[in-house]
């Protein structure tokens, strides 16, 4: 009978033990994440995220958190992943990090009056003609922005919001002159917003760096991310992530 009663107690303790929840971060950020018409999370990096840890056997809770404020969760162990993260020597501090996810360009976005006044080529010109830039908190845009950031002066007149829409009104209403963004993501917000024929990207391409999954030390193991990393390959074989990114290819010209 002990036998019998510690095994249906064994039976009902199983799945709680074997349940695999993880969180992920997702904000407004299309085409990356962002929320059907169902009031659901999608995307590329949503869509590759639940793909991968479904195949791992574990669900997503999704969590909507600013950058800045995901990164400090990462960190504390609060978030187990952040999707769409560049691989930083500060950040491998707390944060293993998948192999990369399909990239996505960051590009200087000026407004129409500033490309026509300043035939912008390169990042290294902004400090020279006072360009008004704007940049979103604790965001990573690659070594060109790092080395912009070299010129202290220029460095503090950089305009930082949490936010991308708060920096294209500014550039809209005519208080900053530019803004870097994801090429993709720029798209879509710019028509989404009726200004992408007053914004219009520059020929400067910030970064073409490769963007990942983080991970928190404090809460994933990383044989954890290692088996996230075959879900990835497995789905790249089966071509699967390509059809991801078709499905939210914003619209072109």
């Amino acid at each position: 009978m002990w036998r019998a009663l510690a095994a249906l107690l064994l039976a009902w303790a199983m799945p709680a033990a074997l349940a695999c929840e993880r969180t992920v971060r997702w904000n407004p950020d299309p085409p990356f994440t962002l929320l059907n018409a169902a009031g659901e999370v999608v995307g590329i990096d949503a869509d590759i995220a639940r793909e991968a840890l479904q195949r791992m056997g574990c669900t997503v809770r999704w969590i909507e958190l600013p950058w800045a404020r995901a990164l400090l969760e990462l960190e504390a162990g609060r978030l187990d992943v952040l999707p769409g993260a560049f691989k930083r020597p500060e950040r491998e501090v707390y944060a293993w990090f998948s192999d990369p996810r399909p990239t996505a360009r960051n590009l200087l976005f000026a407004s129409q009056e500033a490309l026509a006044k300043w035939p912008l080529k390169r990042m290294d010109e902004l400090p020279r003609v006072g360009f008004r830039l704007g940049v979103q908190i604790n965001v990573a845009y690659g070594k060109a922005y790092d080395e912009l950031l070299k010129d202290e002066a220029y460095a503090r007149s950089i305009t930082r919001q949490s936010t991308r829409l708060n920096l294209w009104q500014m550039v809209a209403s005519g208080r900053l002159d530019g803004v870097i963004a994801s090429e993709d993501t720029a798209a879509i917000e710019l028509a989404e917003l009726k200004l992408d024929q007053r914004i219009r990207a520059t020929a400067i391409v910030v970064s073409d760096d490769a963007a990942r999954f983080a991970f928190s030390k404090r809460a994933v193991e990383e044989s954890f991310v290692q088996r996230f990393n075959q879900a990835l390959a497995q789905m790249r074989r089966e071509g699967l992530i390509r059809r991801i990114q078709q499905r939210y290819a914003p619209p072109q010209d």
